[in-house]
């Protein structure tokens, strides 16, 4: 299959385009460079891309579904990242949120993709980016990135999506408490899910509380909802939320601003990427010993480039 038939299999909304399409950024064909050069823009621009993150045990894959199948019943075309731990053996995903998915699994316009983090610290791996960009050029209005779900190293969420969900719910008081100097000071949304549970009401407060601190230091939008992810609850009224935050940040210029620095980050990823076998070679090359101060060696091969 060649970049035309590749591109065309895009416009057509063809899931398995979409697939093979992401499938060679992935693995670095050649091919993939003519794709990405030929995405729809004017749809990449008009998507919106929801983060959804959180500790483990909160529901975010439940929570997922639920958003999945609202954007549905709107008709909309929904793509969805997950992103799992890398497979130690094999690099590959384990694939546990898209077996969570499997009701979705007959729909042509839920595009569901896993990928692995391959040991990067910040929970996505290089081609989410491009992921992403693929999916909304097949004409996904909305996708959804829900992450491993690793509290302070998932950072790397926020500089990717439009907005970012914080999915919390109660009696996860250690990990909450981890990420007070990290999701919890950039998310735009903190979700309470589980509301059902003892602890709830106590946990929205709280997180109200860490809402109106960030307000009063103008530090942006932030809200707090709550849900109750395994009965359908409150996920309408999130969704709203949500809308309300996408327009507020496209008429304050808050989504290109964010895009735009994105854009930045994901060029230097791509950098490292690339250039890390040749740095690979070089070190073996220069260092037989593997004695002395790694840093200055760093230096020392930075300077021969």
């Amino acid at each position: 299959m060649n970049s035309d038939h590749l591109l065309q299999g895009l416009k057509e909304r063809d899931p398995r385009a979409v697939a093979k399409a992401i499938s060679l950024v992935e693995n670095g064909d050649p091919l993939a460079d003519s794709i990405l050069a030929s995405l729809d823009e004017s749809l990449i621009d008009q998507a919106l891309v929801l983060g959804i993150t959180g500790p483990p045990g909160a529901g975010k894959s439940t929570l997922t579904n639920q958003i999945i199948s609202y954007f549905r019943s709107q008709g909309k075309r929904i793509g969805v990242i997950a992103i799992d731990p890398s497979s130690p053996i094999s690099g590959g995903a384990i694939l546990g949120d898209r077996i969570r998915m499997m009701q979705h699994a007959l729909d042509n316009d839920v595009v569901v993709r896993s990928m692995a983090t391959r040991g990067r610290l910040g929970g996505l791996c290089a081609a989410t980016g491009a992921a992403v960009r693929i999916m909304a050029s097949s004409g996904c209005s909305h996708i959804i990135i829900e992450t491993v779900g690793v509290g302070q190293s998932e950072m790397d969420i926020i500089r990717l999506a439009d907005i970012t969900a914080l999915v919390l719910a109660p009696g996860l008081g250690d990990d909450i408490q981890a990420m007070k100097a990290g999701l919890l000071e950039v998310a735009d949304l903190l979700v309470v899910n589980k509301a059902d549970c003892a602890g709830a009401e106590t946990l929205a407060m709280d997180m109200e509380a860490v809402a109106r601190e960030r307000r009063e230091k103008n530090e942006g939008v932030i809200e707090v909802c709550m849900t109750v992810a395994s009965e359908g609850k409150g996920i309408k009224d999130m969704l709203h939320v949500v809308a309300k935050i996408d327009e507020e940040y496209r008429q304050s210029g808050e989504i290109m601003k964010r895009r735009m620095k994105s854009h930045d980050l994901e060029v230097l990823d791509w950098a490292v990427e690339l250039i890390k076998p040749k740095f690979l070679k070089m070190i073996a090359e220069s260092d037989t010993s593997r004695k002395g101060d790694p840093r200055m060696k760093a230096v020392e091969i930075l300077k021969k480039l």
